[in-house]
């Protein structure tokens, strides 16, 4: 990321996908290791759910309909399945946006990095995200509940101008859900690069989208296209494709795993380039060397925590 900062606040869309491929090529390597470790496992999970929730799906039609059996301690099974599911897939969106934000914040300052350096700072890393996660999902929670209350309102209302009520707030609502999961992604970023996390990153996260808004939501949106796409594909052509040969609906599963990774991995890219251009535009200085040090200050509390762990 050698651009000057007067010109990155210029870059449009293409400009920043370009920018994202710039970074990626010479370290093919260290992001190669990121993948395997990280990505991999995220994506492996997020599409093993699909084929895991259609068998319990199955066993519970199967003891319902066939065995005419009570169904409660297999629907307790599945939210079991489903609360593992979620916590894994948490675990290592942070486990990835981590070491990826680390990563090109290192080769941004010109900071020596390694694989093995960067499996020793993502869990300092990790810490903070944690509490910036906890908050976008209780804002989500908060936003979707009092969305779809307010909307039910307005179909049993019945009348007309409830039901034109009720489109007019779908569309708000999806207007603000895109606002929201830009923010989030925005602040996550903000978290391994600032000293804010929680709502502080969630507000600094607010105020740099201001003016760049419909570049990262271009972005995001084709991403989110790609990802959705690839999920459907799997959904209907390897997990739920009955006529289809078992080996042909593995070889679609393992054909939308190997699409699904790349794509996880350059939206995170992405998403860093996005921090940079967006601090570009407010013309807040980006200071290579307090990054740096901001950076180090991970390192070392890795360090203290070896040495720590030798004396033990």
């Amino acid at each position: 990321m050698e651009r000057a900062q007067e010109d990155m606040k210029f870059l449009g869309v293409f400009g920043i996908y370009k920018e994202g491929h710039k970074i990626m090529a010479p370290w093919r390597k260290i992001f190669n290791q990121i993948t395997l470790a990280f990505i991999l496992p995220l994506c492996f999970i997020f599409l093993a759910q699909i084929e895991i929730s259609k068998i319990f799906f199955w066993r519970i039609r199967f003891h319902r309909y066939a065995q005419h059996r009570n169904t409660s301690t297999d629907w307790a099974v599945y939210v079991l399945f489903k609360l593992a599911y979620y916590t894994f897939l948490c675990i290592f969106s942070l486990l990835s946006t981590s070491a990826v934000v680390y990563s090109i914040a290192c080769i941004y300052s010109h900071r020596d990095i390694s694989f093995k350096k960067v499996m020793g700072v993502v869990p300092q890393v990790w810490k903070r995200l944690v509490v910036t996660f906890i908050v976008i999902y209780v804002l989500n929670f908060i936003y979707v509940v009092v969305a779809v209350v307010t909307m039910i309102l307005c179909v049993y209302a019945g009348n007309t101008i409830s039901v034109v009520f009720f489109f007019i707030l779908m569309i708000i609502y999806i207007v603000g859900f895109v606002y929201l999961t830009i923010v989030w992604q925005l602040a996550s970023v903000v978290t391994v690069l600032e000293q804010s996390y929680g709502i502080k990153a969630m507000n600094k996260s607010r105020n740099l989208i201001k003016g760049k808004f419909w570049v990262a939501f271009a972005i995001f949106f084709k991403l989110n296209i790609l990802i959705w796409g690839i999920h459907s594909v799997f959904y209907y052509f390897a997990a739920y494709a009955y006529p289809w040969a078992y080996w042909t609906r593995v070889l679609v599963g393992i054909l939308c795993l190997a699409v699904l990774v790349p794509i996880i991995l350059y939206a995170l890219v992405l998403q860093t380039i996005i921090y940079f251009v967006c601090k570009s535009y407010h013309n807040e200085a980006i200071d290579k060397p307090t990054l740096s040090k901001h950076l180090g200050e991970y390192e070392r509390l890795y360090s203290l925590n070896e040495v720590q762990l030798e004396h033990v």
